[in-house]
């Protein structure tokens, strides 16, 4: 039976239309426009990218051309009156071709610095992608992506700026020497161009500079310290500092045997603190100051490597006389520094440590430790300044301040005396009233006034030097002193000139800031001679007027001179690195006696010149009831915590912490005008008043008493 066939209605018109197309959901037309164009971009990046690295293929040396170039910066370094002191530059040693270069050298620099260096093509994808996760995960760049042949791009041909473009163009300059050059070339170039610290270029300067033979005869230990340097080449070179190499050095012997290049047996057997270092020749004392004042070029000059010559403020013959005088009265086991500067803070003596080749480390600039009663300076210019004289009369009894109460070195209370007396024989107990009676923080700002830089407690021990400071910020104190209370920068840098004579830089002389009124400068140095003349400071004594203090603190562990004459100030420093105690070490000793056959040198071609310790005092002591005072606020002076110059007419005094309980100082009736309520110290209102224009008529002067026998 034959089907019957169905015919579907016509639709109106008598015509039938396609049906209409269903729209394609958003997210597939977004998702394909953008891998159109992601494609289309990423090609044409492709292309950029080939063509940059072909022109630029085409535009690099030969290897031949690499290997003879040379980089680094010859510099000069000269005294006060040009003589050379020493010559530093670029150390290169001999090339050493890559068959010749120890198979150890090459896996220990690949594992620590490119341990895909075999397997990627100039730039590591993978380490970029790791660096950026790290920076990410942590806030901060901690591992750096570049590969091996980025690095060597960098230092033949860029400079070490951490910019976008010149990542990008250290990435084009890799791939374009990958394209040019083996592996084996790029790896031998690498070994003998990078920088290792301490002035050697390529692994066979490094070689013989830090243990004294060829390239060729590296051992494993000797690799695995090397190959640690070019991360941070004056952080961790032997030159530097031993212990931090060593310790860098066991951190690749680690890295290799992770990475399979050396097995556990091997990195057991390696012990690197029998790691033989060759000593340096030809060094001395003198590198201690070009140590602390070469880093200073970073901030003086513009980016240059031509050749250049630093004049130096240092003076060879007081340099000679420095070294001399440490090593004659250092005790035994102890380490000694000196600071010595003129009047407007050039450096002219720097001594870090007894012995430059055994150690570098520059205990003149970088090592804080307690300076004791040396600490009092600072206490007795806040007194002066709130209105004691030298002549003032003080207690020295037992006192207890806050649950603390303070000694004498002989334990023993003279009872009433003066203030002269109580600063020249260092009394304890009238310094922690005095220090409580102006403010445990008034001294605080006093000492960051003079260019203490280091934290500063203010409990009341602080009175009798528990912070640690720097010698050299110590010695910008009393300097400070010595200029009649005005502000001193010590600077060791006059001028740079290139090779040619040409100057490129020179030091501009500047009007140093007020730090005291007249008459408090004059007053601290008026108890600073009778502590050398009548006090603890006697070994200082030089044959001419010397003004100083001591300093010893606790179980003899630190002894401190420092003082000045005739525009020299210096100060001393004795003691252990270890900070243990040095036996019959005091201030008033062997620093002291440093001091004195330093002194006899750095003053001897200088005129005798006697102290000015005139007291122009203000009016409010005078005449309490004037309110028509002397001198400009403005000359007012202040340094930072980082020691920097504060413009008073733009920055504010460093703000006083509130004053500790009162312990009331007695005095006697020989005390000249009233001074029972004076101004609080470094208040608004006592800089307002006691620093305010003088008018046509000049304080009265008062001479100081004179001093005791």
């Amino acid at each position: 039976m034959a089907a019957k066939s169905r015919r579907r209605p016509s639709r109106k018109g008598g015509s039938s239309k396609p049906s209409k197309p269903t729209k394609k959901p958003l997210w597939r037309r977004v998702t394909r426009t953008a891998l159109i164009w992601g494609g289309a971009l990423a090609l044409l990046g492709v292309i950029f990218l080939g063509s940059a690295v072909f022109m630029t293929a085409r535009e690099l040396p030969s290897f031949t051309a690499l290997k003879s170039g040379q980089q680094g910066q010859m510099i000069i370094i000269r005294a006060v009156d040009g003589t050379e002191l020493v010559s530093l530059g670029p150390s290169y040693g001999k090339w050493v071709a890559s068959d010749d270069i120890p198979p150890i050298m090459r896996k220990a620099m690949i594992s620590v610095e490119d341990r895909r260096y075999y397997s990627h093509f100039g730039v590591d994808p993978i380490g970029v992608l790791r660096s950026v996760w790290v920076r990410l995960s942590s806030g901060r760049w901690l591992q750096g992506g570049s590969t091996i042949t980025q690095q060597l791009a960098r230092n033949i041909f860029l400079n070490n700026n951490r910019t976008f473009t010149r990542k990008i163009r250290e990435a084009i300059l890799a791939l374009a020497l990958e394209t040019k050059l083996s592996k084996d070339q790029i790896l031998e170039l690498y070994l003998n161009k990078v920088y290792f610290g301490g002035g050697a270029y390529g692994i066979d300067a490094a070689s013989r500079k830090f243990f004294g033979h060829p390239a060729q005869e590296l051992s494993l230990s000797e690799a695995a310290i090397i190959a640690g340097l070019v991360k941070a080449p004056s952080r961790y070179s032997p030159t530097a500092d031993v212990q931090a190499a060593i310790s860098r050095g066991q951190v690749v012997i680690a890295v290799m045997q992770a990475n399979g290049t050396i097995d556990a047996s091997q990195a057991a057997q390696v012990d690197l603190d029998t790691v033989k270092l060759a000593k340096e020749k030809g060094q001395n004392s003198v590198r201690y100051f070009t140590d602390w004042a070469l880093p200073q070029l970073d901030l003086l000059l513009p980016d240059t490597n031509e050749p250049i010559e630093v004049w130096t403020t240092l003076d060879v013959g007081m340099q000679g006389a420095a070294a001399a005088a440490i090593k004659a009265n250092v005790p035994a086991g102890a380490q000694g520094a000196l600071v010595s500067m003129d009047r407007d803070g050039a450096v002219r003596a720097m001594i870090g440590g007894t012995d430059y080749i055994s150690s570098n480390y520059n205990r003149a600039v970088n090592a804080v430790r307690q300076p004791g009663s040396a600490w009092k300076l600072f206490v007795y210019l806040a007194a002066l300044e709130a209105g004691y004289t030298p002549s003032d009369r003080v207690f020295d009894e037992p006192v207890s301040i806050q649950g603390w109460s303070p000694r004498n070195s002989g334990g023993k209370y003279a009872g009433e005396i003066d203030v002269r007396t109580a600063f020249a024989y260092s009394k304890n107990t009238v310094a922690a009233q005095l220090g409580n009676e102006v403010g445990f923080g008034t001294v605080a700002s006093m000492a960051r006034r003079f260019g203490i830089t280091t934290p500063i407690t203010t409990v009341p021990s602080m009175v009798l030097g528990t912070s640690e400071v720097r010698l050299i910020d110590m010695t910008r104190a009393f300097a400070g002193v010595s200029a009649k209370g005005r502000a001193v920068e010590p600077y060791g840098i006059i001028k740079v000139t290139t090779s040619e004579g040409e100057e490129i830089y020179a030091r501009e002389t500047k009007q140093p800031g007020l730090l005291v009124p007249q008459y408090v400068s004059a007053g601290i140095t008026d108890l600073l001679q009778s502590a050398v003349v009548t006090g603890t400071g006697g070994a200082a004594q030089i044959g001419r007027p010397v003004a100083g203090k001591t300093g010893t603190t606790s179980s003899n562990k630190d002894g401190w001179f420092i003082g000045f004459s005739s525009g020299i100030t210096t100060g001393v420093w004795m003691g252990r690195d270890d900070a243990k105690r040095v036996k019959r070490l005091s201030g008033g000793r062997a620093p002291a006696r440093a001091f004195a056959s330093f002194m006899r040198v750095a003053v001897k071609d200088r005129p005798v010149e006697p102290f000015d310790t005139e007291l122009q005092l203000p009016e409010w002591q005078l005449e309490p009831d004037d309110e028509f005072l002397s001198g400009n606020p403005d000359d007012y002076y202040f340094v930072d915590d980082d020691g920097n110059l504060i413009d008073s007419g733009t920055q504010q005094a460093p703000p006083e912490e509130p004053l500790a309980p009162q312990v009331e100082v007695r005095r006697g009736s020989d005390r000249g005008p009233d001074l029972s309520d004076p101004p609080p110290a470094v208040s608004d209102d006592f800089l307002e008043r006691a620093l305010g224009n003088a008018g046509p008529a000049d304080p009265g002067l008062r001479p100081a008493a004179p001093l005791s026998d």
